[in-house]
């Protein structure tokens, strides 16, 4: 049984489809991300969960359990929000407490259950202190303490990081992971940023304009990107995503891209099954499955212009000018290269992708 499922739901506003007949299972125990751009429809799947809004159509299971007639107080949902949503005039033991005490729980017990997590989440100095007295990530646990005083039955991750700077948000989503692991309940989390997605999350949802584009594990979305939504929206650089037209003859099988050709030979046999002679397609490459030559160009490498070089410490992203398109590549050589030089790009053919030009969806 899955801790929660959503069967063909529909939401809409007016005549806005927010969340367009989606499907999906979340695990016990599981970690797992609704990740996609503003408007997406990720918020308003999450809110579809805690019964904050009703769908037009479809099902949604907590448990094994149709939640849709329940009111939200009844489905043991706890949900961290974006802005944390603290009460500024209660202290951080009663912000915490304020489930328990709304359902009458006896106060000897109210006060062990808050004193445990707050040491669990390294705020025991801070109980007597207001919101507006401890910092950023500080309100963040707290936030994250009064969803688990709940010991609820899914935790809803409402962009809970999103307020804090760089640093905080790389510690606290590491903090936010340990945490959820070691209490083994199963949560969904919202965000739009896809490093804290594949950084924390066991499987993810990827959405745009209320379709689920792709669900996996960051490992699957990042290898294996079914479309070239997924392809594009993954991944610091993203894919490399060029429009190019195929050509076959006796002894060759070479894709053209106008500015250059490419002779794909090493992988024709899985492109002459699924795609025709002239067809428009989209060649897909990681910058990360392009290597740089700088001196001797090998057969079949690629020559190019550096238009910009940006070196990130360990690695260096160049973007690479060919005609009037620019390929991405990443390197991790520290090469002494300035804009204006040449070089040549050498592509692995077993890592590209290959999609079709009409609805984006993968070929190979």
């Amino acid at each position: 049984m899955h801790d929660v499922a959503f069967e063909k739901v529909t939401k809409k506003f007016g005549k806005v489809v927010a969340v367009n007949n989606i499907s999906f299972q979340v695990n016990k125990g599981e970690l797992f991300t609704l990740l996609g751009p503003s408007g997406c429809g990720k918020t308003t799947t999450l809110r579809l969960i805690a019964g904050l809004e009703i769908p037009q159509s479809g099902n949604i299971y907590i448990k094994g359990k149709n939640v849709e007639k329940l009111f939200p107080k009844d489905r043991n949902i706890g949900m961290v929000f974006q802005n944390y949503a603290l009460f500024p005039h209660m202290n951080v033991f009663d912000n915490i407490a304020y489930p328990l005490k709304i359902r009458k729980q006896p106060q000897k017990e109210i006060i062990h259950k808050v004193t445990e997590i707050a040491k669990n989440l390294q705020t025991e100095e801070l109980l007597s202190r207001k919101p507006n007295q401890i910092s950023g990530g500080q309100q963040q646990r707290v936030a994250l303490g009064r969803a688990m005083v709940q010991e609820p039955n899914v935790f809803l991750f409402d962009e809970p990081l999103s307020n804090l700077d760089a640093k905080l948000r790389t510690e606290a989503r590491s903090f936010l992971k340990h945490i959820q692991k070691e209490m083994k309940t199963t949560a969904i989390y919202v965000t739009h940023d896809q490093k804290e997605a594949m950084a924390i999350s066991d499987r993810i949802a990827i959405l745009d304009k209320g379709v689920i584009m792709q669900v996996g594990t960051p490992k699957e979305v990042y290898k294996n990107p079914e479309n070239v939504f997924v392809a594009g929206f993954i991944g610091d650089p993203p894919t490399n995503l060029l429009n190019c037209s195929i050509k076959y003859n006796q002894n060759k099988t070479v894709l053209d891209f106008l500015q250059f050709k490419l002779d794909i030979s090493p992988i024709r046999d899985l492109v002459r099954e699924k795609v025709n002679n002239e067809e428009a397609i989209i060649f897909g490459i990681r910058p990360e499955d392009i290597t740089v030559e700088y001196k001797n160009a090998s057969p079949n490498s690629i020559k190019g212009e550096v238009f910009v070089v940006e070196r990130l410490g360990p690695e260096t992203i160049i973007h690479v000018k060919i005609g009037n398109l620019i390929i991405i590549v990443r390197d991790f050589s520290e090469p002494d290269i300035t804009m204006g030089d040449t070089i040549w790009l050498k592509i692995d053919f077993n890592s590209v992708h290959i999609y079709k030009k009409e609805d984006g969806k993968i070929i190979i």
